[in-house]
């Protein structure tokens, strides 16, 4: 049952057709994880903060680097040499405070991914190499979760996401 608070904050996907209160309410206990909280996943968090998600996973070990700022939309000049996961967090409690955020300030590696990724409903690749690309792939077909990835290079990108039991 959602709350006055939570009825006025959420008011425009309330009254949207295919979300409305049991949408959102599935949003508030829905728990998804973002691997990266740079130029993919800090976009991606404060959305996802701002929806009502919540629960969101921050998996990301770098710090914010002056380089970062022009793309990296989350993160100010005053972020600079902080965790990401930290930065991150602040902004999106500063956005919505009710939103649980649960940061992992290491990287994603084969000794932990499976015990990460198994606590979330969905998982959002927001990496830039392929290491932890082909990582999250695995864990998310092992777990039977699913998963979106993305990628940028230059001006191109591409996204795909993939749900368990759904052909192509």
């Amino acid at each position: 049952m959602l709350t006055q608070e939570q009825k006025r904050r959420y008011n425009r996907h309330l009254i949207l057709d295919g979300i409305g209160p049991e949408g959102q309410q599935k949003l508030l206990e829905g728990r998804v994880l973002i691997v990266g909280a740079g130029g993919l996943g800090s976009p991606l968090a404060l959305y996802l903060a701002a929806a009502g998600v919540g629960t969101i996973g921050l998996v990301d070990g770098d710090l914010v680097s002056i380089t970062n700022l022009q793309r990296q939309v989350i993160h100010t000049t005053a972020d600079v040499g902080r965790l990401k996961v930290d930065s991150a967090e602040e902004k999106m409690h500063a956005l919505n405070p009710d939103v649980k955020v649960s940061k992992y300030d290491f990287f994603l590696t084969e000794d932990n991914a499976l015990d990460i990724i198994r606590e979330y409903d969905f998982v959002i690749d927001g990496t830039d190499n392929f290491t932890p690309k082909y990582l999250i792939n695995d864990a998310c077909v092992m777990l039977d979760k699913a998963f979106c990835m993305g990628g940028i290079n230059r001006y191109k990108g591409q996204l795909m996401t993939h749900v368990p039991g759904t052909a192509c």
